[in-house]
């Protein structure tokens, strides 16, 4: 099982677009992934309401995990993505 731990770079967090970005990316990558923050449970990176559940804000930090023959090049992906700020991303558009 591969692990990666980033910060969160949206100004709204983890939480209605950037979330939703990131669990279309994870039910996309070929791996299962996992997200947790704060201590809390690893919930299903695919899951819209488990990952805005989590409440993981603008610099908190989330710890993803990943098993899979592609596991860790999933996670740097999916890493990088929620180290942008996604939320100016979409006011540049």
């Amino acid at each position: 099982m591969a692990t990666k731990t980033v910060v969160i770079g949206s100004a709204s967090g983890l939480h209605a677009r950037p979330a939703k970005l990131f669990v279309q990316a994870a039910t996309a990558a070929d791996a299962e992934v996992r997200v947790s923050t704060g201590g809390k449970p690893f919930v299903p990176a695919r899951s819209l309401l488990a990952v805005m559940a989590l409440g993981a804000k603008q610099g908190a930090e989330v710890t993803l995990e990943a098993d899979g023959p592609h596991a860790a090049e999933v996670l740097e992906s999916l890493g990088a993505l929620l180290e942008r700020d996604l939320d100016a991303e979409e006011a540049d558009a």
